[in-house]
């Protein structure tokens, strides 16, 4: 699931994170069509292929979330789902035909910040805490590239007190066996140290020396959304990889 106000980014990172086009004819609403507009649930299931592995994978997009002029409850209508998919997979695993259970719960949520607010809303903040005993929360700060890097490093600081002040539980990335290879302790520590991550992403795609990336352009050059100097895409997508299974089982 991914949530956050509109305008940043949210059905782009997704698109760049599978590698596909979910949101073709997306509508884009005017700032008086968000006034009038409420909360959607919009689920799209995909398969994706990761290690030769094939995982059907439903991606959950809630347009509406933050733009309306009274959105202080929407978040109760997130949490409404939620609880009816952990009821629905609940009553079909107490049922008669086990074997063809479909599991629609909510595992993972992306919880978009914007980077202009320097730290979570009030609405942030509420809406963590209602959600967080429900599913795994994985913070983003969105449009990272509006900010310096000493405004990012500050940025996360900030996020982290005041998750850390609220009683916010955030996905917790597992630490590695003792036994695994150190290149893989080192990385998974990266993934640790770099929460909330911060994110670029965008639909265009440019040439650089015979290479197409995604990439955003600035007067003074070319920004890869893979780039972790400016990123942290890879890291975000090495977690999916890594702990998806973690997901599906640590359902808070």
């Amino acid at each position: 699931m991914v949530v956050g106000e509109s305008g940043l980014g949210k059905a782009t990172l997704i698109d760049n994170l599978f590698q596909t086009d979910l949101y073709p004819q997306r509508h884009i609403y005017t700032g008086q069509e968000k006034i009038h507009q409420s909360i959607k649930i919009e689920p799209i299931t995909l398969e994706i292929e990761e290690c030769d592995v094939k995982i059907r994978l439903t991606i959950i997009n809630t347009p509406g979330y933050d733009d309306n002029i009274d959105c202080t409850n929407n978040y109760k209508f997130l949490l409404n789902y939620i609880d009816n998919q952990f009821e629905c997979y609940f009553n079909d695993e107490n049922g008669f035909n086990r074997r063809n259970i479909s599991d629609n719960r909510v595992h993972c949520l992306f919880y978009f910040i914007s980077s202009l607010t320097r730290g979570l809303k009030p609405l942030d903040i509420k809406c963590m805490k209602a959600l967080h005993h429900k599913v795994n929360i994985i913070p983003i700060i969105a449009k990272a590239d509006a900010l310096t890097s000493d405004e990012l490093i500050q940025m996360k600081q900030i996020i982290i007190e005041q998750i850390h002040n609220n009683n916010i539980e955030i996905y917790q990335i597992p630490d590695c066996d003792s036994d695994e290879d150190e290149e893989l302790k080192e990385k998974n520590l990266q993934l640790k140290n770099s929460l909330p991550f911060a994110i670029i992403s965008s639909k265009k795609i440019y040439e650089v020396k015979g290479k197409k990336i995604h990439g955003r352009m600035y007067p003074w050059g070319l920004i890869d959304i893979e780039n972790s100097n400016y990123s942290d895409f890879l890291k975000l997508r090495t977690m999916l990889i890594i702990h998806m299974q973690d997901f599906t089982t640590n359902n808070t």
